[in-house]
Formats: C-alpha cells, structure tokens, sequence
C-alpha cells in the first residue's frame, strides 16, 4: 500500500503529462485530417480522402507569393536581430560597462510587452519618424520582437566562454576583431544558430504587427486570416499544414545543427 501511494505522484504526473500533449496534437490533427476531405467546406464525417487540395495550394499564386515575401521578411529580420542580438550581448556581458542590468532590461522588454500593445507603438513610431507601411516597417517591428532571444541565448553562451580562449587568440598575434571572428563567434554557433531559427519562426507567425504595419502584400498569415474570412475550406486546413509541416522540420533541423555545434 506505501508503494502504491509513493507511485501515486509520479503516476498523476505522466497521466497529465500525456493529457497535455493530447490537448495540443488533438486539434493539429483534426486541422490536417480536414485538408484531405473531398468537399468543399469543412465537416465531419470525412466519406471520401483527397490530396487535390495540396495541388490547389502549391499551383495558388497568390500562395507561393507570400510564401517568398514571407520567407524574405523573416530573412531580413533575422540577420538584423542576429546582428543587434549579439552586440547588445556583448556589451552586457563587459563587466567593465556600466548599467548593464539596464541594457539587458530594455533589451528584453518587447518579449514581454503584449504584441497588440507592441504594434499600436510601432504604428505610431513609424508614423512619427515618417516611415510608410510595408516592408520595412514590418521588418523593423519584427526586428524588435526577436532580439530579446537572440540577446538571451547569445548571453548565456558567452557566460560559459571561458576567458583564456581570447587570450590566447590575443597572445597569438590576433588583434581584437580577429579574436572576435576566429573565437568568439564559432563559440557562440551554437546559440545563434538556435536563435537565428526561433528569430524565422516568429517572423513568419507573426501576426499582429504584420497587421498593423503592412502593406498591401500580404504575408502568409495575412493571406491565411483574409481567406478564413470568407468561410473555413479544405484549402485553408491545406495551407496551414503545410506550413506545420515545414516550420516544424525547419525546428527539427535546428535542433539537430545545435546539437551538432555543441558537439
């Protein structure tokens, strides 16, 4: 009886566990399992098994055409979040610079800032710096919303850096910049490759400030939310599992070039 009620915990633990995952493959499945319905609208049973609707989507020009802005977008975001995440990493991580507690607050403050809210202040930012709605406002927002990851990543990889490996670098002939390239940044391949990654993820979910600072060409979410407005069909379910299907091998992917890094 004393085994049974040590194994209790544990027990609960898994059967939540599994419950969870339940809760968050039940509707993916049922999502993906309605783009190969032979109908078109959206209803259960599913009688007759189709795959007509993948080659709707795929020959969709409309569909291909944010895809490609999409993916540009999330391209241009991510070398500038790369970029402005490290140095700002770097700059914390100086134990010579002062505030750097601020600089690391100010610096993560739009992960935790509601995306609405981000994107009413991005909206009247640009307004006030006179920049039009499109691309590079998009860009920019983005831009903003994926540092924090980088810096967070980038930072925790730096704090296991040990010291001599630029000193040695130093004490070699290499000037600081060397140092930099040569050591510093194959150190930190690791994160910044899982970074990069989560920096094109978020880009291309987002949403939000893509819908108050875009243009007039859509990118996939918009398309996707243009098309549901109209009335749910085989062809959105197509379209949104075949972005799963790609975001998640491109995670996938990512994980197994971080393990490799590390390696």
């Amino acid at each position: 009886m004393r085994h049974y009620f040590n194994d209790l915990p544990k027990t609960a633990l898994t059967a939540g566990y599994w419950l969870f995952v339940a809760y968050l493959l039940l509707p993916l499945t049922l999502m993906m399992s309605m783009s190969f319905k032979d109908a078109n609208f959206i209803a259960f049973p599913i009688q007759d098994w189709t795959l007509r609707w993948y080659g709707v989507v795929l020959q969709d020009r409309q569909f291909l055409d944010a895809v490609a802005y999409s993916a540009f977008i999330a391209f241009a975001t991510t070398i500038c979040a790369t970029v402005i995440g490290v140095w700002i990493a770097l700059v914390v991580a100086n134990e010579g610079i002062w505030g750097r507690a601020a600089i690391f607050a100010l610096a993560c403050l739009p992960a935790v800032v509601p995306g609405l809210i981000n994107a009413i202040s991005m909206r009247i930012f640009i307004r006030v710096i006179d920049l039009p709605t499109g691309t590079a406002a998009i860009i920019l927002a983005h831009t903003v919303h994926a540092v924090p990851f980088v810096v967070i990543m980038a930072l925790t990889r730096l704090r296991s850096m040990p010291r001599n490996l630029t000193d040695a670098a130093r004490d070699l002939g290499a000037d600081p910049f060397i140092a930099f390239v040569r050591v510093t940044i194959p150190y930190l391949m690791p994160a910044l490759l899982g970074g990069m990654i989560f920096c094109v993820l978020t880009s291309i979910d987002d949403f939000v400030r893509t819908f108050f600072l875009g243009g007039y060409k859509p990118t996939l979410p918009m398309l996707i939310f243009a098309k549901v407005q109209g009335g749910m069909s085989p062809q959105i379910n197509a379209m949104a599992t075949i972005v799963l299907i790609a975001t998640a091998l491109i995670g996938l992917y990512a994980e197994y070039l971080t393990r490799r890094a590390r390696k």
